[in-house]
């Protein structure tokens, strides 16, 4: 089955996809979509995601959408190796992790809402970096707290699961919004497992075919 990933080389939530693609093991096309340039609202662009944003994923004539809905597509139609543990009490810790970033965290901080608060409210760079700030180690704490009760390596036991593909991510974005992180040793542990993993290590931004 051929797999396209249309994203954006910095975005949180393709960066998420390439992760889980990739520690599945599966080859996928890319074409970039510069967010920065408006080519999310081209007309080719809306007939594939009339949301315009990324990711999409075209997998056998089917175009999916959201990275949630992806990332459980892929956990369903190429179960090994898995993303979830076995347990539904378990699986349930695990999609709620991923939650509390992908829900909580990342919306506040992406980039349609930083120019919102640019354009529509007059923040400058330092506005905007203490408003990330805020929900990024709001949510970190509560995040940090978790891995420490489930952790072993990773963030839920000793395997890749869905919470790292979110966690890597959002430890990327925080940088870039000047976070500290020293308050989330047990995050920056995980990562630094994470970022050794050659199929994490792969879908970095900075080695994607569309990367400044």
């Amino acid at each position: 089955m051929p797999l396209t990933l249309h994203g954006y080389w910095r975005s949180g939530a393709a960066y998420r996809t390439r992760i889980a693609l990739n520690l599945k093991g599966l080859a996928y096309e890319q074409r970039g979509i510069d967010l920065r340039t408006g080519a999310q609202r081209s007309d080719d662009f809306l007939r594939l995601n009339p949301q315009g944003m990324v990711p999409a994923l075209e997998a056998d004539g089917v175009v999916l959408t959201q990275s949630p809905a992806i990332l459980e597509w892929l956990e369903e139609t190429h179960p090994e190796p898995p993303l979830l543990p076995s347990g539904a009490n378990d699986r349930a810790q695990v999609r709620a992790m991923a939650a509390l970033i992908g829900c909580d965290i990342h919306p506040l901080n992406n980039l349609r809402v930083g120019k919102a608060l640019r354009e529509g409210f007059g923040a400058d760079q330092a506005a905007v970096d203490a408003w990330a700030a805020r929900w990024i180690t709001s949510g970190f704490m509560a995040l940090e707290a978790l891995v420490t009760r489930h952790g072993a390596g990773w963030s839920f036991g000793d395997r890749p699961t869905l919470a790292d593909c979110y966690l890597v991510p959002q430890l990327y974005s925080a940088r870039r919004f000047n976070v500290p992180l020293e308050a989330f040793p047990r995050l920056l542990a995980v990562e630094a497992t994470a970022n050794a993993h050659p199929a994490v290590a792969a879908a970095h931004p900075d080695g994607q075919p569309d990367a400044d």
